[in-house]
């Protein structure tokens, strides 16, 4: 049963007068006055709809006895966002969460008519010309960049900053050490990649790519003008990860000059869903299009000259290029992608925006209230954040995860993991034990970041 129902006036009129109801209090006689809300919700009128289910959800709880779920302040690549009604109601429809890879794909036209719109929302989210229908994740997506890269390059090297998510960094190592890639990682410096310097640069080893993330790991926005002027001088693609809420309110890629643009859909429709499944997005300029992976669809007309829908450039699938192939992948997460596509519909430029600076915003205001705590601060100095953050505390962040989860918060991700040196050189590795990285998204209401902020000054003592 979907929860959302766009019932108009006329259709809630014709529906009482077919029931011979007066009015939609009607409906309702049969439930006793007594266990009726007395008074309405005390709803202010206009407030944003996370807030709404916030207080839905808060006085649900009333009639639990069990433990709640924790209220997440957790990122590092996997977000806990609104998913509006509308979205899950029109993806559950039965023509997409049925749908699978056709391999007649032109007898699909709805199918391919809905992928193409995710490829056009995705081209403009990374201001990029050409995006394909989707890949497995962002990791994948990240792998399938670098091997574009490289099958326009005699280079067998590629650089990356550490500020890259360091399991998508994992995979890539993994998935390109068969094809001896030399990866080189260059490391974080109070946030920020410490590229070499232009002029201290020669030209015999060039990397086929840079691969920077923006923003990075550690929620820091890096200067991508520099990473282009450094591909520039190299003759190297500059391959640029992508947070696409973050882009709502911030340069495209295809505006820093990227050649490639790559992200997670996750954010878009798609519930946390302990680890997947998620959807890799990736976007690029008309020179590398013939490189792309996957599937790409494109519009055209039929022989009676209406509009039609068709897979395009399929050559340089494995199923016809096979060993000559940029990339074996040859479908695309289809539901996921859908998903996405009618969320980024629904929200529009304006509503991205908007959710993108409340993002922001709640970050900056639980930033400031925890930076005033005595022994907190942060991790990345005064590098610029925008939708999370990493903090040093007095504790190991273990501890402290452990603390916040009794108060009722998924207080974040422990930074212990990461290897020092290999993340931000200006880090030790007593820095990495004790701290955590923490995340806002348009979910968490204010209510939520002050209980937080006074969970963490008690849970941080040490």
């Amino acid at each position: 049963m979907p929860d959302y129902t766009p019932h108009t006036d006329e259709e809630i009129a014709s529906m009482l007068r077919f029931l011979k109801l007066e009015s939609v209090d009607d409906l309702f006689n049969s439930i006793p006055v007594a266990i009726r809300t007395a008074g309405g919700l005390a709803l202010s009128p206009g407030i944003p709809e996370p807030d709404v289910t916030a207080r839905m959800n808060e006085l649900a709880r009333a009639n639990r006895s069990g433990a709640e779920d924790l209220i997440c302040f957790a990122g590092g690549g996997a977000y806990d966002h609104v998913i509006p009604p509308v979205v899950s109601a029109l993806a559950s429809r039965s023509e997409f969460v049925t749908s699978y890879t056709p391999y007649q794909p032109e007898v699909a036209q709805g199918v391919l008519q809905a992928i193409f719109e995710f490829q056009t929302v995705v081209s403009r989210l990374f201001g990029l010309p050409i995006a394909n229908a989707s890949l497995y994740d962002g990791s994948s997506a990240l792998v399938e960049s670098v091997s574009m890269s490289l099958a326009g390059s005699t280079s067998r090297s590629a650089w990356i900053s550490s500020g890259v998510h360091p399991q998508w960094r994992s995979v890539l190592s993994t998935l390109t050490r068969g094809r001896e890639l030399d990866l080189r990682t260059f490391a974080l410096v109070n946030g920020e990649t410490e590229w070499p310097e232009v002029d201290r640069l020669g030209k015999e080893s060039s990397p086929s790519a840079l691969v920077v993330a923006y923003p990075n790991y550690l929620g820091c926005l890096e200067e991508l003008d520099r990473v282009r002027k450094i591909c520039d001088h190299l003759g190297a693609a500059m391959i640029v990860v992508v947070d696409p809420v973050a882009a709502g309110i911030l340069r495209t890629a295809g505006d820093w000059g990227a050649d490639i643009a790559v992200g997670e859909g996750q954010a878009f429709g798609n519930p946390l869903g302990f680890g997947g499944p998620y959807l890799g997005m990736l976007a690029c300029t008309q020179d590398y299009v013939r490189r792309l992976p996957g599937r790409l669809v494109g519009e055209t007309t039929d022989s009676e000259g209406t509009r039609a829908y068709v897979t395009t450039l399929r050559a340089r699938e494995q199923d016809i290029r096979r060993e000559k192939a940029t990339s074996n992948v040859c479908t695309n997460q289809t539901l996921m992608a859908i998903t996405a596509a009618i969320q980024l519909s629904w929200l529009g430029r304006q509503g991205l925006r908007e959710l993108a600076l409340r993002c922001a915003r709640g970050t900056r205001y639980l930033r400031d209230r925890l930076v005033d705590i005595e022994g907190v601060e942060m991790v990345t100095g005064d590098a610029p954040v925008l939708r999370e953050f990493a903090l040093r505390t007095r504790i190991p962040s273990s501890k402290l995860i452990t603390r916040m989860a009794e108060s009722g918060f998924l207080a974040g991700i422990a930074l212990e993991n990461l290897t020092a040196g290999k993340c931000d050189e200006s880090i030790t590795r007593s820095d990495l034990e004790r701290s955590i990285l923490i995340s806002v998204t348009e979910k968490r209401t204010r209510q939520e970041i002050d209980a937080y902020a006074d969970a963490f000054e008690k849970a941080s003592q040490p």
